[in-house]
């Protein structure tokens, strides 16, 4: 089993930047890789961003491309997604997830989730 906990988000204005950070325990973090998905009002629940075990493979959704930086640090079993420019269409619950691929695919591992609202 995985534990995960996601913190970080707020309200933010259009065009900011925000760090979410999601805090793994249970069994061995960076065996797996970690995926950020996320889930706007109304909306299915979306892929974001995923890393490998090493961090060293990185994959994004097009939306995010270029704006969201995923990365770990397996030392404090701790994955963070980096948010730039930000835009109101990033407004979503932002769900961190373990076990699955680079793609965001087979995700078996999920958080509670954490609020971003971007207003205009």
């Amino acid at each position: 089993q995985v534990q995960l906990v996601e913190s970080g988000g707020r309200l933010m204005q259009a065009g900011g930047s925000l760090r979410l950070s999601c805090a793994a325990s249970g069994r061995t973090f960076n065996n797996y890789p970690m995926g950020w998905f996320r889930q706007a009002p109304g909306k299915e629940r979306e892929f974001v961003a995923a890393s490998s075990w090493s961090g060293s493979i990185t994959y994004y959704a097009d939306s995010v491309k270029g704006r969201f930086t995923i990365s770990r640090d397996n030392a404090k079993n701790t994955v963070y997604l980096q948010m730039n420019k930000m835009k109101p269409e990033d407004t979503a619950v932002y769900y961190c997830a373990a076990g699955g691929n680079i793609y965001g695919k087979g995700y078996t591992y999920w958080g509670q989730g954490t609020q971003v609202t971007v207003s205009s």
